[in-house]
């Protein structure tokens, strides 16, 4: 019998599991997947935690409900990989055996990796991360008792899981401080270590005029050297300081530690992949999918939606001997909330910008495309829904795994490539 592992049981993982659970002949395959608790987070819904909109109930959910009967689901700490000898080492002594290595233990935040951050006097008191359900859960309780004051959103360095994510909470601030009627006393900024508040250049023109609409000071290429606690005072790497009273930190992202002891992953512990395929750049039967990959896709759940589609039909031909025939675009589609009930949506992949336009269907949409709007707010709050039922578990989707330009506006991509072709110039 052969066997597949499969690292982490988060959106990435159960996916492949589901996926593949479906495509192949389980009397001749063996799945077996691992994580260390039994606790599947609805990572959406940690942005809305803090301010009310959701509760723990609607967030996390037990990961064994999410996969099928026939994978075995071990709840172990990975301590190594031993790629040569084809072997996953457990801390418990356990060694798993695998034909094929399926590695999706996505990057969580490592506040340790910036001097000052973990100081008792601050962490968890004026320092606040909201990509843990335990920082978003005291976040919400800071944000409660906050009125006036220096509010900071910030963003150590990318990439980071969800990269709207911070832009969204800065949005949300503005929106819920306003509604309590304590906005005039409350100074928001935006701090990124990118030269605008998203990577795509389209895109963060328009999500400037709204940093301009709502007066969020955004500081950009802001690269940040330390904390210094005592002061409660953000230092970048050319010494600026921007102080806060509640700082709200997306701190550096990486992959497992496991990987690094492994020798398999980059300086942030990302496995080096063939972004079109997964398949590892150092071994032929490893393959990393979701945000454990270096793939210059966005760390989001509907990249690892899309990816997986192609993967799990890519690997049905991959294990007969065949040529992986998909190619995964890096189509990317996420809404982006904006506060008082509104919300936008963006669809792009690694070649196509952030367009204008409807989505998915030319103009009876219904969703318009980096535009506000009441529906997009509504998508995105349905999201949740379709997340835990359709799908985590592998589920049809009516929307294509490859990008499609139906809807968009492409002549605006040609002014955008002029100017991206302008600035490589300059």
């Amino acid at each position: 019998m052969r066997k597949i592992v499969i690292l982490g049981a988060g959106t990435a993982g159960t996916l492949v599991a589901n996926k593949l659970a479906k495509k192949l002949a389980l009397n001749e395959w063996k799945i077996q997947i691992v994580d260390s608790d039994d606790r599947h987070i609805y990572q959406p819904g940690l942005l809305l935690l803090p301010f009310g909109v959701y509760g723990p109930k609607e967030v996390v959910k037990s990961r064994k409900h999410f996969l099928p009967k026939a994978v075995e689901f071990i709840i172990n700490q990975i301590d190594r990989v031993d790629a040569q000898n084809s072997q996953v080492l457990l801390s418990d002594g356990r060694i798993l055996d695998y034909d094929y290595l399926v590695i999706a233990t996505g990057t969580t935040p490592r506040p340790d990796q910036t001097p000052g951050m973990l100081d008792e006097k601050v962490w968890r008191k004026s320092i606040f991360d909201f990509y843990t359900f335990e920082g978003s859960t005291a976040l919400h309780a800071a944000l409660k008792d906050f009125t006036q004051g220096r509010l900071v959103v910030q963003v150590c360095e990318m990439p980071i899981k969800c990269p709207v994510a911070p832009l969204e909470f800065a949005f949300l601030a503005d929106a819920y401080f306003e509604e309590r009627k304590v906005r005039q006393n409350i100074e928001i900024t935006y701090v990124t270590p990118l030269e605008g508040p998203f990577t795509k250049p389209v895109c963060s023109k328009q999500l400037n005029y709204m940093f301009v609409d709502r007066e969020i000071v955004l500081e950009s290429d802001f690269v940040i050297e330390r904390i210094d606690p005592e002061s409660k005072t953000l230092v970048s790497m050319d010494e600026r300081e921007i102080p806060f009273d509640l700082l709200v930190t997306v701190p550096v992202n990486m992959g497992g530690e496991y990987i690094a002891r492994s020798g398999l992953g980059d300086e942030l512990n990302y496995v080096a992949v063939d972004k079109e395929t997964f398949l590892s750049k150092k071994y032929p039967n490893i393959f990393s999918l979701g945000d454990a990959s270096d793939a210059p896709a966005s760390k989001a759940g509907s990249v690892a939606h899309f990816a997986i589609d192609v993967f799990a039909e890519n690997f049905l031909d991959y294990v007969q001997g065949l040529p992986m025939t998909g190619k995964f675009d890096g189509h990317a589609n996420c809404f982006i909330e904006s506060g008082h009930g509104k919300g936008l949506l963006i669809d792009f992949n690694y070649q196509v910008e952030p367009l204008t336009g409807q989505f998915p269907l030319p103009v009876i949409g219904p969703f318009p495309l980096l535009k506000e709007s009441r529906i997009n707010h509504l998508g995105k709050l349905a999201f949740r829904w379709i997340y835990w039922n359709l799908l985590i578990r592998g589920r049809f989707i009516p929307i294509p795994s490859k990008m499609s330009m139906t809807g968009k506006h492409q002549v605006q991509q040609e002014q955008v490539q002029k100017g991206v072709d302008s600035h490589a110039s300059n």
